[in-house]
């Protein structure tokens, strides 16, 4: 039995998030102020007692999640992965998990990404939508069809099949949305999101972040990750800087991840961090498997 650890996104913040992992356990504690000294200010006042619209900042939401998640990770006494994976800003808490990273190192290129996206999505207002009960090339052929016509939008979540999670400009995402219906999609609904995450319209972040990625150590992992951007196990930590870079303006292939580490064995996957969403996602994929948060 291979055990599989797997790392939440943006999406999955909530008031009081941390509080009781930082006032139960002296480890996280220091993790936490070492944060708040990392960061520059006091990122767990936010956390344990904001209000739902200050945890909605990128700036905010990205590190809040990835400390939750990591600090989490380190209270657990059996911790012991064979296989790790994150969704989209998750991967970098899995990257920790799996000691390519340093705690300190992961999260100033997580607070960076954060203020890099930030910075894109003012660059070009654009947004995302889930797209429910469409075959993935219908989608795929409408975006590339609207794309051709001038506007911008591409595939960018595959969370699970029948859950697709497009991505693009303002114009273009409307346009696929009453596309998308008409090719019979049960929904096609706009998300609240600061921009169009995964697509080529964060490239401005992507440049932004790739020196800080070049500048920073990556160390030989203690097991595969299997990265958003190839769905496939890596242990080769230049290759996993390469596809860290890439990640920004390349889909999140979840669904394809999930079904490879069921391939090469895992059989129980645990959710490290704020809320069940890839719990849900995972039991979508892989019926068989066990399915458990920390």
């Amino acid at each position: 039995m291979k055990k599989a650890y797997v790392f939440p996104g943006q999406g999955s913040q909530f008031s009081g998030m941390g509080k009781d992992l930082y006032e139960n356990n002296l480890n996280a504690k220091n993790l936490f102020n070492q944060a708040n000294d990392i960061l520059g200010f006091k990122i767990t006042d936010t956390m344990f007692s904001g209000t739902d619209e200050e945890l909605k900042q990128t700036k905010i939401t990205q590190p809040a999640i990835f400390l939750h998640s990591v600090i989490l990770a380190s209270t657990l006494s059996d911790f012991n992965p064979d296989m790790v994976a994150g969704h989209s800003l998750g991967e970098f808490s899995a990257l920790v998990a799996n000691k390519t990273l340093s705690f300190e190192a992961a999260l100033k290129l997580v607070y960076q990404r954060a203020l890099a996206m930030q910075k894109a999505c003012e660059i070009n207002p654009s947004t995302m939508a889930a797209v429910l009960n469409l075959d993935d090339k219908i989608v795929e052929d409408i975006c590339a069809e609207i794309t051709q016509s001038g506007e911008v939008v591409v595939a960018a979540n595959y969370n699970c099949p029948g859950q697709l999670v497009i991505s693009g400009s303002i114009n273009g995402i409307n346009t696929a949305c009453e596309k998308l219906k008409v090719a019979g999609a049960k929904r096609a609904l706009v998300l609240p999101v600061g921009g169009a995450f995964h697509s080529p319209l964060m490239q401005p972040a992507k440049e932004e972040l790739e020196n800080a990625i070049k500048n920073t150590t990556f160390n030989q992992p203690i097991c595969p990750v299997y990265q958003n951007v190839t769905a496939n196990a890596v242990i080769n930590p230049i290759e996993i800087q390469q596809n860290l870079i890439a990640q920004l303006t390349a889909p999140v292939k979840w669904t394809q991840s999930v079904i490879q580490m069921t391939n090469d064995g895992a059989s129980h996957f645990t959710e490290v961090g704020p809320g069940k969403v890839l719990q849900g996602l995972v039991k979508k994929i892989s019926p068989n498997v066990e399915v458990s948060g920390a």
